[in-house]
């Protein structure tokens, strides 16, 4: 199954003290196959790490300069390696996507729910997951009063085209 720049949208929040951050990310591209038998996966998706941006020009250049380090750490990469549940050919479904998240040079195991619409060889993907960010090594961009979590809310919605 192939996932498209123009059908995926990354969106990531950041909540705070006294405000919440919401950005977006793009997807450079992707690429998933699995067997449904065996729930074995393998593809990836790829991330531009540059492309995040929560329409603050002055924080998205400390985002990518200081925390996300962009210029170092161009990917953010999820590596599926198994699917916990079944796939419906057609309809809805809700599984697990187990596989490596690499992010800052660094890669981390993790399961991601997913619910997945299907219809006419059509994946309609909402994966929903949260990446703390400074457990993993990024730096926590609090600074005075502007106090933020240390965890980021990723949700990613996604088209995927093809078979598993």
């Amino acid at each position: 199954m192939r996932f498209g720049p123009a059908d995926t949208k990354v969106e990531f929040t950041l909540g705070g003290l006294l405000h919440t951050v919401h950005g977006t990310f793009q997807l450079a591209r992707g690429e998933l196959r699995f067997d449904a038998a065996t729930g074995k996966a393998s593809g990836e998706l790829v991330v531009d790490a540059a492309s995040g941006a929560s329409g603050d020009a002055s924080r998205d250049k400390r985002m990518h300069s200081e925390i996300l380090e962009s210029a170092r750490f161009p990917e953010i990469v999820f590596r599926p390696d198994r699917v916990d549940g079944k796939v419906a050919a057609q309809g809805h479904s809700q599984l697990q996507v187990h596989g490596e998240f690499s992010i800052h040079g660094a890669g981390h195991e993790i399961s991601i729910p997913a619910e997945v619409d299907a219809s006419a060889g059509v994946y309609t993907t909402t994966l929903k997951f949260t990446v703390p960010y400074q457990k993993w090594g990024m730096k926590n961009p609090s600074v005075l009063l502007l106090r933020v979590g240390d965890k980021v809310e990723i949700v990613v919605h996604a088209v995927g085209r093809g078979g598993s």
